[in-house]
């Protein structure tokens, strides 16, 4: 099965950190690929914008060691990285002075789609836009895209939100999560809204508990001066975990429509509530398999900030009043694995006399690794000697269902620009949807500041701290097993 691929308008796009690791990584990777796919038409124009001085054959030179390094050997053809060199250029910019915007007013054309994509610091987020306005350089249409973090809490993010509201008008900000433009993660809605079989049992009066789990094998990471100031609360809850749990739990949208969808997860947002100390377990990894404890990868003996985290949520509406949902994320854990699992409850009476085989039903949505759903249910075991049940698993992996077209498809970064060009906010952010979930996760953190508490630590290689199983066990459940 091939994936269809259709080319998007022309377009000048502007890399504002174009030599970040960022850039290299994935953003220039990833124009590489669609430019690859055929989607990238051979009048648009990528210039690369940033302090470094380097002249246009500089930069080309990185961009083809960056593809060099991060893309796969069976996708890097010579002639199309030619051609997609072909489409670069570059200028050195003081993001907070004047150097180098009028050579970028020259560049840039009025008469196509004009994206800018800020690839930088929030701290330079405004200077970036207020430029772009003074120096005329920015059309009535134009979209600019900002990283996370989206603010520290929720008076810098309103900040930022009035910052860039300032030049542009909300339509024109893309806020860019990443977990958004996963396959899988797009794939939750397609599962819920394009199947009647899952929507009758989506509730409360059928579900028992929702676990979604984002585990990671690797430490700080050379981070650990963003990240002691951030930890997981604030890297991973507040926006990736807290994108799955909209998705999870919103209402149908009357449309899929960017502003549709976006009410609808704003609604779960502002259902939340507010998250008891008991119900919140924080945890530091500790030296181990080869790698240093968070104390020394953030150089700080007294940090309390949290390298994992594991949390009770509940939502206050009529589909999901008492159904809790456990989060938890983590780093230096077991195994690299984000999935969510929606526990389904028990028939309300059996008619089979033995339980011992007996097991919950449940859908486990995989987003890494080896994505894919699994609905596991209950049968009855081969053999003569009555009627033992046993659960099976009905597994589709996206690789083995989809062929060639899983295989090609585009990743996070590669999709979530193309809709950029496309004018298509529906897997952004909205300013008003930034602000209320941090408005859930100040008191959160604060509770915890104000208490005292230390993160508690745990070994490296396992699944977390140990309060964070008696989080579900006093609730009569267990976590699932993080996969070594």
């Amino acid at each position: 099965m091939a994936s269809r691929v259709i080319p998007v308008e022309v377009f000048d796009l502007v890399v504002f950190g174009a030599t970040g690791d960022l850039a290299r990584r994935k953003i220039l990777p990833g124009l590489y690929l669609r430019f690859l796919a055929g989607q990238i038409l051979p009048e648009c124009r990528i210039i690369g914008a940033a302090r470094g001085e380097l002249s246009p054959g500089d930069f080309r030179e990185m961009v083809a060691a960056a593809i060099a390094e991060f893309v796969p050997p069976a996708r890097r053809q010579d002639e199309a990285i030619e051609g997609f060199l072909d489409r670069l250029c570059y200028i050195a910019i003081d993001a907070t002075g004047e150097i180098g915007w009028s050579e970028l007013k020259r560049e840039i054309r009025g008469d196509v789609i004009q994206a800018f994509y800020f690839s930088v610091t929030p701290a330079l987020f405004g200077a970036i836009a207020e430029r772009l306005r003074a120096h005329d350089i920015a059309g009535p249409g134009a979209r600019i895209v900002v990283e996370k973090p989206f603010g520290h809490d929720l008076a810098s993010a309103r900040a930022l939100n009035a910052t860039l509201a300032r030049h542009f008008d909300e339509s024109q900000i893309y806020r860019i999560d990443h977990y958004l433009g996963k396959e899988t993660v797009q794939n939750l809605m397609a599962v819920r809204f394009a199947n009647i079989l899952f929507e009758p049992l989506w509730k409360s009066e059928y579900i028992d508990h929702v676990q979604i789990t984002v585990a990671e094998t690797v430490g700080v990471n050379g981070r650990g001066a963003y990240y002691d100031k951030s930890g997981a609360m604030r890297d991973m809850v507040q926006n990736h975990i807290m994108q799955l749990l909209c998705l999870i739990a919103m209402e149908p949208p009357y449309h899929f429509d960017p502003d549709a969808v976006r009410d609808e997860k704003l609604k779960v947002i502002r259902a939340l509530d507010p998250v008891r100390p008991e119900d919140i377990v924080r945890g530091q990894y500790l030296a181990g398999q080869g790698g240093a404890g968070y104390l020394e990868d953030v150089e700080s003996a007294a940090s309390r900030t949290e390298s994992y985290i594991a949390l009770k949520v509940n939502i206050s509406n009529w589909r999901w009043k008492g159904t809790p949902f456990y989060l938890r994320t983590g780093k230096r854990l077991r195994a690299r694995e984000s999935e969510i699992a929606i526990t389904f409850k028990e028939p309300p009476h059996s008619i089979f006399d033995d339980h011992r085989g007996w097991r919950d039903n449940v859908l486990v949505i995989r987003l890494q690794p080896d994505e894919g759903i699994n609905l596991k249910v209950m049968i009855k075991e081969p053999g003569p000697g009555g009627m033992r049940l046993v659960q099976v698993p009905l597994d589709m992996s996206f690789a083995e269902a989809l062929g060639d077209a899983a295989e090609d498809a585009p990743d996070a970064y590669e999709r979530l620009i193309m809709d950029v060009i496309r004018g298509n906010q529906t897997l952004f952010m909205r300013g008003d949807e930034v602000e209320a979930a941090w408005a859930w996760t100040d008191p959160v953190i604060e509770g915890w500041e104000s208490r005292g508490e230390k993160p508690q630590p745990y070994d490296a290689g396992t699944s977390g701290p140990e309060d964070a199983l008696m989080l579900m066990h006093r609730d009569g459940r267990r976590w699932r097993e993080i996969r070594a």
